[in-house]
């Protein structure tokens, strides 16, 4: 195949022994800001590309499948979802997906990175969709430990969409258990949280698996789920955590029914809106494959390679 002089190639590295390319015209921003490298890319295949700390985090042709599959199954699973609380989602997509609801009264959305959020409502608009500009919105910039700390407000919903557990990332002290003690003490009776938990496969899944166990030291009720997202590559896993309510056990009929009558503001039916989620897609993700769910609880498979024996 002919080289195209006009495309050049980013590489993001998974792994010493893994890589996956992209196929780019031009980067529409690359820099710093005070926590974070932040390049946003047009790609061939995907279109505009958000990367942070040399990770994708999101692409616009699929962007909807993450940010729907992390926002609808706790938001349908509350039975009147009216306070939200986002940590993280600093493109305004999760925002965007929140305030589809007529029964949300209020959100705020708490970024410790306000250089990036205004990179995100300058260059990808497509994501946001005006939403920073609805009334229903706080937007706080600060950091999402420190807000769970020092609120006293409570939520039906927290969602937590942040970048992966880096340990030099600003978001490692949002992946542990004083924090998750934390957002529990600002669930409001039958809340739920939902926090974006990387990969989740039969064979990537320690660090799901690690905020998992986490979660369960907290929270009575941890229910996994996943979905292939084609820009990253990987089926990617989500956690939800109650104190009763399990996402997992609401009914399909149920599901569709709060579709049909939780629409965004002047829309009569939600449904149609949505291009990925639906009562099907919520079974599927919470349907685990067999390796997958004897990750979840420690167990080996056949082809594990033993622990090497002591001498």
């Amino acid at each position: 195949m002919a080289h195209d002089p006009s495309v050049f190639w980013y590489r993001e590295t998974g792994t010493p022994y893994e890589f996956h390319s992209f196929a780019a015209r031009s980067f529409l921003f690359t820099g710093r800001t005070a926590f974070q490298e932040v390049a946003i890319l047009e790609t061939q295949e995907y279109g505009k590309m958000l990367v942070i700390d040399g990770r994708t985090q999101s692409a616009e042709e699929d962007e909807y499948i993450y940010h729907e599959a992390l926002v609808h199954p706790a938001m349908l699973t509350h039975p009147e979802p009216r306070q939200v609380l986002i940590i993280g989602g600093g493109e305004g997509a999760s925002l965007r997906e929140v305030l589809r609801y007529r029964t949300v009264e209020r959100v705020v959305m708490v970024d410790i990175d306000r250089e990036l959020v205004e990179l995100c409502q300058k260059w990808l608009p497509e994501w946001h969709q005006g939403a920073f500009q609805d009334p229903r919105v706080e937007l706080v910039f600060a950091d999402g430990k420190d807000y769970i700390e020092q609120t006293s407000a409570t939520f039906d919903v927290v969602i937590v969409d942040i970048c992966d557990a880096l340990e030099e990332g600003p978001a490692l002290a949002l992946y542990t258990e004083s924090f998750y003690r934390g957002v529990q003490r600002r669930l409001a009776p039958g809340g739920l949280l939902v926090v974006q938990a990387m990969e989740l496969s039969g064979l990537d899944y320690v660090d799901h698996v690690q905020v998992r166990d986490t979660l369960n030291l907290v929270f009575p009720v941890v229910r996994s789920y996943a979905i292939f997202i084609p820009s990253f590559w990987a089926d990617w896993g989500f956690l939800i955590a109650s104190n009763g309510v399990d996402p997992a056990g609401v009914p399909p009929d149920v599901l569709m029914d709060r579709l049909r009558t939780r629409g965004a503001t002047g829309v009569e039916n939600l449904a149609p809106q949505l291009d990925f989620y639906d009562p099907d897609a919520h079974v599927r993700m919470f349907a685990l494959s067999k390796d997958v769910k004897a990750r979840l609880n420690h167990q080996t498979l056949p082809g594990d390679t033993p622990p090497a024996r002591a001498q």
